[in-house]
Parts: C-alpha cells; structure tokens; sequence
C-alpha cells in the first residue's frame, strides 16, 4: 500500500482481523472495501504499538496506536516562568503570601533563575521527557521511524504558539520593525548527523511551522548555529561538567544573519538547560537580539521559588556573561 510503513511482529492476526471485519457492519460497500484491505493487509504485514505492544488496528506510517497518541498530555501546575522548572506553590517577593496577586499571576522563579538571568529570554516545553511522549521521541531519534516527527512538531506548534505572543517585535539597526522570528533547530555534529540521517531538531521544527497559525512570521534557518566538535554524553554529569562538555563547541557561521534579530531555538528536549544555554550565549555573543528556547519535552525536578517583581529582571545585555545557568 502506498506510503504504509509495515512494521512486522510475531503476534496473531486473529484478533486485528476481526476487529477490521467489525467496521463493515453498517453493510456500506465502503466499510467492506476497508475491511476487506485492513484484513489483507494485517495477514501478511502483522504490526503492533511501539510504544504499548497493543495490536494495530489501522494502517498508518506511524506504527502507534490511538491510545498511545491521545495519551500525550501537556505540562500541568506552577512553572518558572523563565526556565520552565516544575516548581512549589510559589510565594510573593514582597508580602511572603501565597495567594498574593502577584505569586498568582506574576512572574514566578526557581531559585537558579533567582540568582541570576539564564542567557535566554524564556523556555518551554509542551510536556514532560516520560511515558509515552519520551518514546515517541526515541522512535523518531534511535529507531528513525520518522513520521513521529509530525506528532511531535503538532504538540509542539502549540507551544510556540503560546510563546510567540511574549515574544518581543525585532527592530532592526536601521530602524525598521520586522515580525519575523529566526527558528534555529539545535545542530547535530556533522558525522552524528550523517549517522542518524537527520537532525530530529530540524525535522521537528519544520512539522511544527506547518501548522502555525502565522507560519510566515518565522524563519527556518539552519546552518547558522554550527556544531564545531563533538561532545561525550552528558549522561551522569554535573551541571559544572555538563557546561565543559559544551564549552566552545557551538559556534555561528555567518553573524551577519543573525544580527538583532529575535532568535527562537528548538530542540527535542530540555534536560538541565545546558544545551540551550550554552546555544544562546554563542547566539548572543555573536549579536542576536534575544533567544526564545522551546522543545517538545522537558525532564522536571521540584524547586522553590519566588515570585520577581518586573524591575528586578537583568538586561538582555547582561544575559549574556551569567555563568549560573547549565
């Protein structure tokens, strides 16, 4: 069938033939077509579930079932509204009160984000990095079962979607304004990415534009942010040697693209922050304007935090020489 990606198992036919039959009950010439292919082609391509094991019951170029799909839930409760760290009940700066108008609608912080500003403006996720959104992303990454891509650029589209209203207009150094936003996908070494076939950053990125509401106001760029060396697995590392793994191994090719420009970096998933901390000081060392991070999965640790009044945030300038932030 074209387009259908088969994936093989040794499990029985039995029970997915005779679910296909079933959706020939309403008799139409229609259902019997359907079940007649779903039942010729679960016989001789019999499939399962990557994710649960569950029988598929449709033919699909992403072999995950329904239930695995409609699992995928975003991040729920109190957030650093900075990082996006998972966060405790958050307390107002000024009163110490937990339902001060401020801890509930203010600008909530995790206590790195107390001590000093990450180099990028703000990061978020759609969900968690577990269960069933961790696999699809190994699917896509380890097993290059690519279609997941689409899944995870459609989840993620929301979250830029919600993202793209707190970010700033460019104003360019002649003074004109533009809207449009440069969407830098975290680079893979040169020999990962020849490996893998693709650089799942990128793939995600471009699915997710396709199903912005304004598409046109970003940028897909790569290219730009370079990957010079390859780095060890951060695994078991300390933020400390999280950040000298990274140290000097991005850079920018051409800092006349980027400069004072709005940058929006992606990537699959947040970890402790280094990655995209590491990419924003490279970005903005090299003239970009602000770096806006967010990735379709984030693993979540509990912080305390306090809620920062306004006029005690740092400068973008400022950013750019914070050493705090992994």
């Amino acid at each position: 069938m074209p387009g259908a990606e088969a994936v093989f198992s040794s499990s029985s036919t039995g029970f997915r033939i005779r679910a296909a039959q079933g959706q020939a009950a309403d008799g139409t010439l229609a259902g019997f077509t359907e079940s007649a292919l779903a039942t010729l082609f679960f016989t001789f391509f019999p499939a399962d579930c990557r994710i649960c094991g569950f029988p598929l019951l449709r033919v699909s170029r992403l072999p995950v079932c329904e239930t695995c799909l409609t699992a995928l839930r975003p991040l729920q409760g109190s957030y650093c509204t900075v990082c996006g760290e998972a966060l405790h009940f958050p307390v107002c700066v000024e009163c110490g009160q937990a339902d001060c108008e401020e801890a509930v609608h203010g600008e909530t912080r995790c206590q790195l984000c107390q001590r000093a500003d990450p180099p990028f403006e703000r990061a978020v996720a759609y969900g968690s990095y577990d269960g069933e959104l961790r696999e699809l992303i190994h699917l896509l990454k380890f097993q290059q079962v690519r279609p997941a891509a689409v899944v995870l650029g459609r989840v993620l589209a929301g979250t830029i979607a919600g993202l793209e209203q707190k970010m700033t207009v460019e104003t360019t150094s002649s003074g004109t304004t533009s809207n449009t936003i440069m969407v830098i996908p975290v680079p893979l070494h040169a020999r990962k990415k020849a490996q893998r076939g693709f650089n799942q950053a990128e793939m995600i990125a471009r699915c997710a534009l396709k199903q912005l509401a304004r598409p046109n106001r970003f940028d897909l760029c790569t290219g730009v942010l370079v990957r010079r060396r390859e780095t060890g697995s951060q695994i078991g590392l300390t933020r400390h040697q999280r950040r000298e793994n990274l140290r000097g191994a991005f850079a920018v090719s051409d800092p006349t693209r980027i400069l004072n420009r709005d940058i929006l970096l992606v990537d699959d998933v947040y970890t402790t922050g280094t990655t995209a901390s590491e990419c924003a000081r490279v970005l903005l060392r090299a003239g970009a304007a602000g770096v806006w991070v967010a990735t379709v999965a984030r693993t979540l640790k509990i912080s305390g935090v306090i809620a920062m009044p306004e006029d005690l945030s740092v400068g973008s300038e400022e950013r750019v020489g914070m050493a705090a932030h992994g």
